[in-house]
């Protein structure tokens, strides 16, 4: 699939915002630690994206209540769904000055509409695009960070209507942003994710 940029503009992949904060510093601290252990930007980014992987835990799977959409929130209370957790990522890998998108996927959902979408980031090395899933691994899921070729935690299977959307986005998509934020749980938020971009 080719991924398509929303905005041509690099630079605007690398930019914080109110979901992607990394100029808060908690992120930046958290930043420098995992910094301090890498040899160069690759082995920050696949540390970042283990980090955010294997120790925010993702809610759904955890049973925990509380929804968190802005990446210094997802750290510090350690727990988000997948959009949350790529926020998270998404600010830890800007401040090291690695370009990064959102990428989303639409995947069959237990609720609503039977589909909802799915948060993904893509990290730029070696002037392409890499897709890389941070959702956490449990029992049939095994997402890894990779540059030659996507272990991400969910193949779209076209005959249930799954897909890959090609955008990636600089911002988190306003449709999704608004769910998370409205969401007094997450048991709501569950049964209100979105079902199309």
């Amino acid at each position: 699939m080719q991924l398509i940029q929303e905005n041509p503009d690099l630079s605007a992949y690398l930019a914080a915002d109110e979901a992607i904060d990394h100029l808060h510093p908690l992120v930046r601290e958290t930043a420098a630690r995992l910094a301090a252990q890498a040899t160069d930007s690759y082995v920050y980014a696949r540390a970042a994206y283990e980090f955010v992987r294997d120790t925010i835990s993702h809610s759904a799977d955890s049973g925990d209540p509380r929804v968190t959409w802005r990446a210094s929130d997802v750290l510090a209370q350690g727990t988000g769904i997948c959009h949350a957790k790529a926020h998270a990522l998404a600010a830890l890998l800007r401040a090291e000055d690695i370009p990064t998108a959102l990428s989303y996927q639409l995947l069959t959902h237990d609720v609503g509409s039977g589909h909802c979408l799915h948060g993904l980031v893509a990290v730029r090395f070696g002037g392409a695009w890499h897709r890389q899933d941070p959702r956490g691994n449990k029992p049939g899921v095994d997402a890894r960070f990779s540059l030659t070729g996507e272990r991400l935690a969910f193949l779209p299977d076209a005959e249930s209507n799954e897909m890959d959307y090609p955008v990636l986005y600089a911002a988190p998509h306003p449709v999704v942003l608004r769910v998370m934020k409205e969401a007094p749980d997450r048991p709501y938020l569950w049964e209100h994710l979105p079902d199309a971009l």
